[in-house]
């Protein structure tokens, strides 16, 4: 990366959502759920320009009033349950580039169902990947359920190993550090993206999260917490 990466912020966000009817926009903590994503990525102060991709006239709206741009509306074909995350940042990428000449260097992909990560874990995360020459960043947090201790259960109803570690573990502080995605942030080169379509190479460093701010809403009970927990902060 270089001193200052020209870096496109993108937050995806489609106007279905099955579980959560109206997720992004449905009010949190007073705001829109997908405006905390939006403040928090204009206040890092490190985003060369933060874009919404929706097919939701109602969505874009919203979020050009919090200070995002949505220059387009994302076709219906890019906007469906089955549709890959890589194929919505690869439109976005065509389009500013075919419509705005604008190529950016690197692009930070912030989903709006993370209202808890900060400003400065933004930054941080654009540090690790200045310091790292890094291909890819991922946020990642500690893993409440470690692996090692997950089970699968047999048809006959018996508990057995999901899997199996060369050693057993007795108590959770001998156990081997693992971690989970945890949705926040993915930071990549550009080029990269377009050439693996991949967040996942040999060139992906993690970024460690804290679980108070990891919190990824997909079930109401999410959307529960996460209100919660705002509320709590701004009392």
């Amino acid at each position: 990366m270089t001193k200052q990466p020209q870096i496109l912020g993108l937050i995806p966000a489609r106007g279905g959502s099955k579980g959560i009817p109206g997720k992004n926009i449905k009010l949190l903590a007073g705001k829109p759920l997908i405006a905390w994503t939006i403040e928090t990525a204009l206040a890092s102060g490190r985003l060369d320009r933060l874009v919404v991709s929706t097919d939701s006239p109602a969505i874009a709206e919203i979020a050009q009033t919090f200070g995002a741009e949505a220059p387009f509306l994302r076709p219906a074909e890019l906007a469906q349950d089955s549709t890959p995350g890589m194929d919505v940042i690869i439109h976005t990428l065509d389009w500013l580039a075919d419509r705005e000449d604008y190529h950016p260097a690197h692009i930070m992909l912030l989903q709006p169902t993370s209202p808890l990560r900060s400003a400065e874990d933004i930054s941080e995360a654009i540090r690790l990947a200045q310091s790292k020459s890094a291909e890819i960043v991922l946020s990642v947090v500690p893993s409440h359920y470690h692996p090692f201790w997950a089970r699968s259960i047999a048809p006959d109803g018996r508990l057995t190993n999901f899997l199996q570690p060369d050693k057993a573990f007795s108590t959770r502080q001998s156990l081997p550090p693992a971690y989970a995605l945890n949705g926040a942030i993915y930071l990549a080169r550009a080029d990269t993206l377009r050439k693996n379509r991949s967040f996942d190479t040999d060139g992906t460093y993690a970024y460690i999260m804290p679980p108070e701010r990891s919190l990824d809403i997909d079930t109401p009970w999410d959307f529960h917490l996460a209100e919660l927990i705002l509320k709590d902060r701004e009392a």
